[in-house]
């Protein structure tokens, strides 16, 4: 593609060289430039690519887009702008020929719940017979193909590797795409080139503060997903924050449908019902009303699977098929997922790891627990007073929740571990909870096995589906479900032994 018509819409000015050039790729890595390339400098939080023009030009960039002043040989078009992070959105979009236009595609925000949301959507959808895409913490794929990608951001992938997503999606016949949409990336507008039919928010609890300093700042980068739709903003209207955001939007020429479990919702559930393992409701819709049964307990799992029959409905899906999409999800990685489960014990793995899903989880299983529940958690390694009131009210919420708790460490990355679990067990200590702390996580889930008798129910807390843990500036191997079935395989060969 000629550079001209790639800038064609990009607010910037030429510093030098010829726009009448052809463009084979765009990158905003250096080591991913090749021969033809534009060079798009963006400055990140510990990197900034205005120093690394000169290897990108080396590797064979033709032209390089800036928001600095920066020198470069006079065979390079230099063209700049005011963020290039908006730029990069904008010039991959374009460069891909603007592939989200031609996708049904749905984007979820918020707190908790989006990636459950995600799995129960791309169930109904291709319970209806329709190819769909995902793009989330599972992962991108199409179907149960994963997608080849050079993304390694968590959750929301750069805009350039986002779009590259959206054209694969299209050329293989993809016609749903289900996204989670992070604040952390509409904050850098990684979304900002992507047409949404939909967007749903699920709801909003203190999390990545670190990033957003406050609540109101944090609310306000979710609420950018809304400004990029364009049919249906579909939102959790039992959510203080949900409320809030609806009041937002109401004047915007996209749709406001709401759900939740009053009456006073577009969309809602009634007749509530809990299982061990499961819940039922019935969900009603400007449609009609349907039957729902969840594969998964507690009322995290109405939202969210309501927050898939809200979509269903918008996208003009029947309500029947929707409660078989939602009825065939058997369960969902790293979300109360039971890894193990035998006549004395259940252990389960969960992704909680703020304060609200914490409480949620621990609630969900306390009716269904004959003997005592012991909780396995760290809390995130947030510097600062940020990361200290976290670890404080984690606690607390653990020690009025679980009978016994083992803290140990999440992803410490760089903090001290000793002090994070110090802090969260002062926590316990306070609100009257029984602990023990443990730095090693391995060993202190096997504490937990360890300690655990008939009828105890063991939550380990914080990581759930993923498979790494970060300890300093390292990634290591971590997977708990693994890691439960190895320290099982050891009980039960030493129980053969001694008999």
């Amino acid at each position: 593609m000629l550079l001209t018509s790639l800038v064609e819409k990009l607010d910037c000015a030429t510093l030098q060289g010829d726009l009448n050039i052809d463009i084979t790729d765009i990158a905003f890595d250096s080591r991913e430039v090749t021969k033809g390339s534009l060079f798009v400098a963006v400055t990140g939080f510990t990197q900034d690519g205005h120093h690394y023009i000169q290897k990108a030009i080396e590797l064979g960039a033709v032209a390089v887009v800036v928001e600095k002043d920066v020198a470069a040989a006079d065979s390079v078009t230099v063209l700049k702008t005011a963020d290039t992070r908006i730029a990069l959105a904008l010039l991959a979009a374009r460069f891909y020929d603007h592939p989200s236009e031609k996708l049904n595609l749905i984007g979820i925000t918020g707190t908790n719940g989006k990636t459950s949301t995600t799995y129960f959507l791309k169930s109904i959808l291709e319970q209806a017979g329709r190819k769909t895409g995902v793009i989330g913490t599972i992962g991108a794929k199409v179907g149960n193909q994963s997608l080849k990608t050079k993304s390694t951001t968590p959750t929301t992938p750069e805009s350039l590797h986002l779009q590259h997503m959206f054209a694969d999606m299209v050329e293989s016949g993809v016609q749903d795409c289900v996204m989670e949409v992070s604040s952390h990336a509409l904050s850098l507008h990684r979304a900002a080139a992507s047409r949404f039919k939909i967007g749903v928010f699920t709801n909003l609890t203190p999390d990545h503060l670190e990033l957003h300093r406050t609540m109101e700042e944090y609310f306000e980068a979710k609420s950018m997903l809304f400004d990029l739709t364009t049919d249906f903003n579909l939102i959790n209207l039992d959510d203080e924050f949900g409320r809030k955001l609806s009041q937002k939007v109401a004047g915007y020429d996209t749709k406001l449908v709401t759900y939740g479990i009053t009456d006073e919702a577009t969309i809602y559930a009634t007749d509530i019902r809990y299982g061990p393992d499961y819940t039922t409701y019935t969900a009603h819709t400007p449609a009609g009303h349907v039957d729902i049964r969840v594969n998964l307990p507690g009322l995290i799992y109405v939202y969210n699977s309501l927050a898939a029959v809200a979509c269903a409905y918008c996208s003009g899906i029947d309500l029947e098929l929707a409660a078989a999409g939602i009825h065939a999800v058997e369960s969902i990685k790293g979300r109360l997922e039971v890894v193990y489960q035998d006549e004395d014990r259940k252990i389960i793995v969960d992704f909680a790891h703020t304060e609200d899903s914490l409480e949620k989880a621990l609630s969900t299983l306390r009716p269904f627990t004959k003997g005592r529940l012991i909780l396995v958690f760290g809390v995130y390694a947030a510097p600062g007073q940020l990361g200290s009131g976290k670890r404080e009210s984690m606690g607390k919420i653990a020690a009025q929740h679980a009978d016994f708790c083992v803290v140990t460490t999440d992803n410490p990355k760089d903090q001290d571990p000793d002090t994070i679990i110090a802090e969260v067990s002062s926590a316990v200590r306070a609100a009257g909870g029984q602990y023990t702390g443990i730095v090693d996580r391995k060993e202190a889930i096997r504490y937990a096995i360890d300690m655990s008798q008939t009828n105890d129910v063991i939550l380990i807390a914080g990581k759930g589906h993923e498979t790494t843990q970060i300890i300093g500036k390292t990634e290591v191997p971590f997977n708990e479900a693994e890691i439960v079935g190895e320290i099982m395989a050891e009980h039960t060969n030493s129980t053969s032994k001694k008999v």
